[in-house]
């Protein structure tokens, strides 16, 4: 997409070390080029480092700490997957809140292949129709989840795909959710 759909919409990217960069790029480049304004946030200040699969990529300066970030400052959440970003991510109690705050504000978040660890840890999934990657399948079941193995998944403004064959259509659907706005389904 490369129109103006997004346009004057803020759009947090929360990971930390350890993310599959094509997770973050791809949605990154696709949401910036719908107009909107994207901010790459994280509990580390500095640099964090980008994989590929398990081998380390690139490098990425974080625009703003969690802990000065509110999601009242943005329209949307993506949420990277890779397995050691969410799973430190899941462990930090103010990323965590800063994910559930979207929540109760009904805002969209997308969430890919290991990101929805994350989503567990903010108690948010209950409930929820979702898709990640495979191995997290029983970890979002026992969280209340119904678990689906399809390409994209969107219930009430959470968007889920399961990896990076995926992407096209996650970020698709991402910036249609972003677009979209607040979904009153989408809360805690």
């Amino acid at each position: 997409m490369s129109d103006q759909t997004l346009n004057k919409k803020r759009i947090a990217f929360l990971a930390t070390d350890g993310f599959e960069q094509v997770e973050l790029t791809k949605p990154w480049d696709a949401i910036k080029s719908a107009g909107a304004e994207v901010v790459l946030v994280s509990p580390k200040d500095g640099k964090i480092q980008g994989m590929n699969h398990d081998e380390k990529a690139d490098q990425f300066t974080v625009d703003q700490n969690v802990s000065n970030v509110s999601a009242e400052d943005f329209d949307g959440l993506v949420l990277p997957g890779g397995v050691a970003n969410p799973d430190t991510l899941r462990t930090c109690e103010t990323s965590v809140s800063f994910i559930r705050d979207f929540f109760k504000q009904h805002k969209p978040v997308a969430a890919i292949c290991h990101g929805p660890w994350t989503l567990i840890e903010a108690d948010v999934v209950r409930g929820r129709r979702v898709t990640s990657w495979p191995s997290l399948k029983t970890d979002l079941k026992n969280a209340g989840a119904e678990w689906v193995d399809e390409e994209c998944v969107c219930d009430e403004g959470l968007v889920t795909s399961r990896n990076p064959d995926d992407l096209p259509a996650f970020c698709d659907k991402a910036i249609e959710e972003f677009a979209e706005g607040k979904h009153a389904a989408q809360t805690v």
